[in-house]
Formats: C-alpha cells, sequence, structure tokens
C-alpha cells in the first residue's frame, strides 16, 4: 500500500497495490495491520455503497457532527469520480480549503478522511458505485452539509451541464452561515 499526505493534514491518497493477470486484478483495499503500520489506527464500523446511474450527479459536501463524526476511507468501485474534501476545523491552518482527486475503478486509488471535513463527490462516468468505510454509524439527526457550489470554497468540479442534485444538497447553508462543531487540534 504506497500513502501519500496531502495539503490537508487528516487526509491521504491510498494506492493498494494490484495483482494482475488475463483475468482482471486483486488488490487489498483495507487490513488493519497495514493501516496501523500506515500511522492510521481507525476502527471502522459501517460500510456503504452507493451507485450513481448519471454523468455529473453530485452528492455532498456531507458530514456528520460530534459525537457522531465520521472518518472515512473511500473509493470508486465502478466508474469515476471527482472526490472533494473540505476542511472545516475551526482554527485549522487550512480551514476552508479543499481538495480534488479523482477516484476510479481503473486507478484504485482511495481517499483516507479524517472526522472535521466535509466530502463530496461528483461523477465523471454513468453508473459510478461508491464504496466507503466509515468509523461512526450513520446518525442522520448529526447529518449536516454545505453548499457543493459555495462560491466562498471556490471549488473546481469538473463539470459539464447542469449538476444533478438531491433537494438536501439543493439547500444546503453558505460557508459563510457556517459554525462549524469540529475545532483544530494541533499536534505539533
Amino acid at each position: 500500500m504506497k500513502i501519500t499526505e496531502t495539503m490537508l493534514v487528516g487526509v491521504k491518497l491510498l494506492k493498494p497495490i494490484r495483482f494482475s493477470d488475463n483475468r482482471g486484478f486483486f488488490a487489498e483495499t483495507y487490513n488493519r495491520r497495514v493501516f496501523e503500520d500506515l500511522g492510521i489506527n481507525i476502527d471502522f464500523v459501517q460500510e456503504n455503497h452507493s451507485l450513481s446511474s448519471e454523468v455529473g450527479t453530485v452528492r455532498g459536501l456531507h458530514f456528520q457532527s460530534p459525537p457522531n463524526a465520521q472518518t472515512k476511507l473511500v473509493r470508486c468501485g465502478r466508474g469515476a469520480i471527482f472526490d472533494v474534501v473540505v476542511d472545516i476545523r475551526q482554527g485549522s491552518p487550512t480551514y476552508g480549503a479543499w481538495i480534488g482527486q479523482k477516484l476510479s475503478a481503473e486507478n484504485g486509488t482511495q481517499l483516507f478522511i479524517s472526522a472535521g471535513f466535509a466530502h463530496g463527490f461528483v461523477t465523471l462516468e454513468p453508473d459510478s458505485e461508491i464504496i466507503y468505510m466509515c468509523s461512526n454509524y450513520y446518525a442522520p439527526k448529526a447529518e449536516l452539509a454545505l453548499r457543493w457550489d459555495d462560491p466562498e470554497l471556490n471549488i473546481n468540479w469538473p463539470i459539464k451541464g447542469k449538476a444533478i442534485l438531491s433537494k438536501k444538497d439543493i439547500s444546503a447553508p453558505l460557508f459563510a452561515d457556517f459554525d462549524s462543531p469540529f475545532v483544530w487540534k494541533n499536534k505539533s
């Protein structure tokens, strides 16, 4: 497993090793021992799988508030997505900053996202499937969202045409009106 740090402390790119032959490939996408050796000691308790049929489907920017906050391990099992992570930890030197990464069935890249970040994606191919593990159970009353197209965040979404959104994502609040429940814990 290859691990790459991003500019957002707490967000990492992971690249599992693929063993390929004429039949396809095999990859170990999660192994507790390997993750612990990489300094990631998380107890994942739930795995989710979503399908987005149409290109341009946006899901996010979502997160759960403490004490139900979730660390996530996200990958694309079929198709391709542009995955976005936004730092929402008050006091963080990268508060409000975002990164975007293409995750696809072809590239096998995964994103490890610590609690304290908003997360969303847009589909780049039809019938894209996203699989993600969570460190905490889904808690509807703790679920929050930010506007995916917030002008202050200025996310460069690779969308051609009109985005396909849920009612919840259309009505999500702007970053300027957001009082984050997360606080940066400087580890230096």
